[in-house]
């Protein structure tokens, strides 16, 4: 799941980034207001992660900006200011969660995917598809009474496909899920990991649609026996 951190402390930044990077997020971070409204009309984020006190204003403004165009974009408040009033200021002027500093870095990741699991619609913590169960918290699955494991980059492809099954992906929204701003984007990553996925799933449980990109299979196919 790819995240907007918008925070101007670069070492919690790098952190933050680095950190969420090994929970299965794909953060891009910036330090001011004016870089998230540049990021953010550029799309493709799942969810924000902003702060309050930022070198060229509040982000409040910034949320209250997003609100006002309706837009639905999850958004977790982490700052400093924590007191009762400054959290029900964030939460009533539309914030998705709030979390003061200092935090915990496995409670942050755990809010983030409870609050783009809500934004998905699903209550349940984890996927359930033709015959796989898939914890984004430990990164791994199930299926046929396997274990399976995945590396991250394989994770964040079969994840991005589960979370709407019938929907169809195309390389370069798979590879926006994959690579940051600073990476190089390489030309095969995607095929290769749906390579992998295949291996592990059953060669017909990920589909191409020529053309236009991949799908799981219809609830009943490309179950592996």
């Amino acid at each position: 799941m790819r995240l907007l951190i918008v925070e101007d402390d670069p070492v919690l930044s790098d952190g933050l980034t680095v950190g969420l990077g090994l929970s299965g997020f794909n953060a891009d971070a910036v330090g001011t207001l004016a870089d998230a409204r540049a990021a953010l009309a550029g799309g493709g984020f799942a969810g924000v992660v902003l702060d309050i006190m930022l070198p060229d204003g509040s982000g409040l403004d910034l949320l209250a900006e997003l609100r006002r165009a309706g837009e639905r974009l999850p958004v977790l408040l982490l700052t400093a200011r924590d007191r009762v009033r400054d959290r029900v200021a964030g939460l009533d002027a539309g914030a998705d969660d709030y979390l003061g500093k200092p935090f915990d870095l496995d409670e942050l990741a755990a809010r983030l995917r409870a609050m783009l699991r809500r934004q998905e619609g699903r209550a349940a913590a984890v996927i359930e598809w033709n015959g796989l169960s898939l914890d984004p918290a430990t990164q791994a699955g199930r299926i046929g009474g396997r274990e399976l494991r995945f590396s991250r980059r394989e994770f964040t492809i079969l994840h991005a496909l589960a979370e709407h099954p019938g929907r169809i992906l195309s390389k370069t929204q798979l590879e926006e899920r994959l690579y940051g701003w600073q990476e190089d984007v390489e030309s095969n990553t995607v095929e290769v990991h749906v390579h992998h996925l295949r291996a592990k799933l059953g060669r017909t449980f990920i589909e191409t649609v020529r053309g236009a990109g991949y799908r799981l299979a219809a609830a009943g196919k490309g179950q592996r026996t």
